[in-house]
């Protein structure tokens, strides 16, 4: 005797569940990450210290996401496909189910508990200032390009009409950056660094950030700032120790030496010597 309808329905639902589950996951496989890049989920291979904290943490949110949002939506699946009329009547009506009700609203509770207190903990890691940098740094964000102030060696770099500018870190040295702005809001963002922090006007913002990684990587201003914020683009390079103490020579040499609270380099009036300025009006 054939089975019936209601025995087949299961079988066929559940292999119909795989299938829509596979989607996403065959839709991240086929995508432009390598087998290296993968693992990481979209980020960069950090190239700071601080860079594995961040990552460590973006990577459990989306396993977490992953695992409540592919069990939720298979849910979903079994019950629209399990119930569906013409193969089964449909479940019992009830009007409260208390260890369901339960269940859906405490481990919720839990979920975002846990991963409250990892992200916490991740971010007084992050945003903690050490006692004695190695070196300070003072970036100004202004319309619409970048001053980097050397504190420590009292030079500035502000590079010129025709490139962007370049900030030199060294490598394993920490680093404490102090962010100024003389007019509106901007954003310092190296993404290699997995590191965002706004630059507002009226207050310092404060980090820290150990490079690890010999090389150069792209910064931009992660906030919408005015008619030419996509122009406020930078370079940064991580070099070893002794190359920056060479760059920091080289640019008393030139002349840079001070530090440019606004970020715009003015007029010398003493030498009569009219300099370029940079970002925009003065």
């Amino acid at each position: 005797m054939s089975p019936q309808p209601t025995e087949r329905v299961p079988r066929r639902g559940l292999r119909r569940i795989g299938l829509l589950l596979a989607v996403p996951f065959v839709g991240v496989l086929l995508s432009s990450c390598s087998s290296e890049e993968l693992p990481r989920l979209g980020f960069p291979e950090p190239a700071t210290d601080e860079g594995p904290t961040t990552l460590w943490l973006w990577q459990s949110f989306w396993i977490t996401a992953f695992v409540v949002g592919g069990l939720t939506l298979a849910l979903i699946l079994f019950a629209a496909l399990y119930y569906r009329r013409r193969g089964a009547d449909a479940p019992e009506q009830t009007r409260y189910n208390i260890p369901i009700e339960i269940l859906y609203t405490v481990v919720p509770l839990i979920i975002v508990a846990v991963l409250f207190v990892f992200t916490a903990r991740d971010e007084s890691q992050l945003t903690a200032l050490s006692d004695d940098p190695d070196r300070t740094i003072n970036v100004v964000g202004f319309r619409w390009n970048w001053t980097f102030n050397y504190v420590d060696d009292d030079v500035y770099d502000t590079g010129s009409p025709n490139e962007f500018p370049t900030l030199y870190l060294p490598e394993g040295e920490t680093v404490r950056f102090v962010l100024t702005s003389p007019d509106v809001l901007h954003s310092f963002w190296v993404p290699a660094f997995l590191f965002k922090r706004d630059v507002i006007p009226g207050r310092s913002n404060e980090f820290d950030l150990t490079p690890s990684k010999v090389g150069t990587y792209a910064g931009k201003c992660a906030e919408l700032c005015g008619v030419d914020h996509s122009r406020m683009l930078f370079n940064v390079k991580v070099v070893p120790p002794a190359e920056y103490e060479r760059h920091m020579a080289d640019l008393e040499a030139a002349g840079q030496t001070g530090l440019l609270e606004t970020g715009r380099v003015t007029t010398d009036a003493d030498s009569g010597q009219g300099r370029t300025v940079l970002g925009g009006d003065a």
